[in-house]
């Protein structure tokens, strides 16, 4: 059986040996004839080849084309959390206590580390902040106010009653002269016993509540400190925050007076961690060194040029848009000047100086005539303004000044196109008889102190804030023509004090908008000032990053912050959902 077997493999490897030489014999000679031997005929047949080839290559290329849109369908280019964000700012930090926030980059940090009370919103409206609720006695003198649940400060600790109270009395306190210490004037303030903060005023305040945008401070941190040295407390350098972010550096020049501020995301921000991981405030002296921290792309943004300096920005980096603000630019005339207290006078003056001149050397930003914003407030009736008549001022002037040149002193501050109307409205003035000189300061605390608080000035051209509703008190009420307050033309008339009184009291808007237009006619007639415009702010930023929506409604040029959770510095590709 053995045997059997053996002899039949034997044969069947016999059999398959020739067979496969015959098969090799066989492909020899198949590639022989059909493909060794076809070669020369390749010439007559390259063109159809080539064909053949463009169209293989024509279906990779579309194949790939294809893959590629299907993918870029279904993707965006997407900002994502993470990333930083610097602003350049002009004025040096003295104190990060939001209590004694007075330079631009104080204020900027203000907002990007504290939470105040009231905040302005998206709309341009006083919305709330850390308040949960705010509601107002029938006759407005009494307003209570209810925190949020389960505020933190940025160190762990619980935002409590106690803390607004503490921060409420350091604001009282004549020892601290905080920055706030106006909005609470002769108010009583107390807890009650269902966990509510009273304010009782002393008159009626129709709009108290926009008087609460006031930042508050940890009490666990400042009790101990004494009032009047507040400012030096070591809490002005290390803060414990309640903002959206919270202080994580400070890096100061050495030589020069430039600083950088690193602050990191607050996970304990009431209203959810922002998508920046963190934002830093870059300070400088002046605003040529903003322009030149642009052009270098060392800084994201600044709300500290014009739009007359966005023609100096050379990199193709940055873009820039302008945004109203409820803020106005007058000429303040101090009426305690001897020759500027005679009303017929700065009559004469309103008559001949050309606004419509001036306003031209401010582009792009809207007239204002009166201290009021028609987003404020809508009157019926606005009185008339005198018409421009040189001829008819000039002959008034020398009636006044009996054809004798006086001189009349213009200051203001170096910011954006004020020096540029300045020296317009001096032209003017030299051309009415005067002897004018323009004085162009830097905006810091040397100039608040010793040039706008003391009213050492004739004439002021300068750039005031009117709020998100109209209050013109603070600047034509004779209880503020101190050194103090805002009373810029040391204007003093019993009447429109007791018309911007009672304005405030009246909750009625039809009988407040009454008591405005009355008050605008006085104004017209006195004229302690003249209005130029509306002002603007131009805010630069790189095109690589997210800011502020274009549907926010700025109140104050700090109000572009109102959206900080949305602002966003890194994009990544995400893939949608077929």
């Amino acid at each position: 059986m053995a045997n059997s077997f053996k002899k039949r493999g034997q044969k069947f490897l016999r059999k398959f040996s020739k067979a496969s030489v015959k098969a090799s014999e066989e492909g020899k000679e198949h590639i022989k004839e059909n493909l060794i031997e076809r070669v020369s005929h390749i010439k007559d047949i390259k063109l159809l080849i080539l064909e053949w080839s463009l169209l293989v290559v024509a279906l990779v290329m579309l194949s790939i084309t294809q893959a590629m849109w299907f993918k870029n369908s279904y993707a965006n280019n997407v900002f994502v959390d993470g990333g930083s964000y610097t602003e350049a700012t002009i004025g040096k930090v003295n104190s990060m206590n939001p209590l004694f926030a007075t330079t631009n980059s104080e204020k900027v940090l203000s907002k990007l580390m504290f939470a105040t009370l009231i905040t302005n919103d998206y709309s341009g409206n006083p919305g709330l902040g850390l308040a949960k609720s705010i509601n107002a006695s029938e006759n407005g003198k009494i307003w209570s106010l209810k925190l949020r649940d389960n505020l933190r400060w940025s160190d762990g600790e619980p935002i409590t009653n106690e803390d607004v109270l503490f921060t409420l009395s350091l604001i009282q306190n004549p020892a601290v002269n905080s920055i706030y210490d106006s909005n609470l004037g002769g108010v009583k303030v107390e807890e009650n016993d269902n966990g509510e903060i009273i304010f009782t005023l002393p008159s009626a305040y129709a709009d108290f509540k926009t008087a609460l945008e006031i930042p508050i401070v940890p009490k666990h941190k400042l009790q101990d400190a004494d009032p009047k040295t507040l400012i030096e407390n070591e809490f002005s350098n290390s803060p414990v925050t309640s903002g959206a972010f919270s202080l994580n550096a400070l890096q100061s020049s050495i030589s020069s007076d430039e600083q950088i501020v690193y602050l990191s995301a607050n996970q304990n921000y009431y209203l959810g961690k922002p998508m920046l991981n963190s934002f830093a405030i870059h300070t400088y002296t002046d605003k040529d060194k903003v322009i030149s921290s642009i052009n270098s792309n060392s800084v994201t943004a600044t709300a500290e040029l014009s739009e007359i300096d966005t023609e100096k920005i050379s990199s193709g980096a940055f873009y820039w848009k302008d945004s109203s603000i409820n803020s106005g630019v007058f000429i303040f005339f101090n009426t305690a000047n001897n020759l500027l207290k005679d009303t017929s006078l700065r009559s004469a003056l309103r008559q001949g100086i050309n606004v419509q001149e001036l306003r031209s050397v401010a582009p792009n930003t809207i007239a204002l005539d009166y201290p009021l914003i028609n987003s404020q407030i809508t009157l019926n009736n606005y009185p008339k303004l005198p018409e421009y008549n040189y001829e008819s001022a000039k002959t008034k002037v020398d009636e006044i000044t009996g054809n004798e040149e006086v001189s009349l002193n213009i200051v203001t501050v170096n910011s954006g196109y004020l020096p540029s109307v300045s020296e317009a409205l001096s032209d003017q003035l030299n051309h009415l008889g005067f002897k004018s000189e323009v004085m162009v300061y830097e905006e810091d605390q040397e100039f608040l102190a010793n040039i706008v608080a003391r009213r050492n000035y004739d004439i002021l051209i300068y750039e005031v804030e009117l709020g998100a509703d109209p209050d013109p008190l603070p600047y034509y009420h004779s209880s503020q023509a101190n050194i103090s307050g805002l009373n810029l033309s040391n204007y003093r008339n019993s009447l429109v004090d007791d018309l911007l009184i009672g304005a405030r009291e009246t909750l009625d808007p039809s009988l407040r908008a009454k008591k405005y237009e009355t008050f605008l006619e006085y104004w017209v007639a006195d004229t302690p000032s003249i209005a130029i415009c509306q002002a603007n702010m131009t805010y630069v930023y790189n095109k690589n990053v997210r800011t502020y929506g274009n549907d926010v409604r700025l109140v104050t040029a700090i109000d572009r912050f109102s959206d900080i959770l949305d602002f966003a510095a890194v994009k990544e590709m995400r893939y949608k959902t077929p």
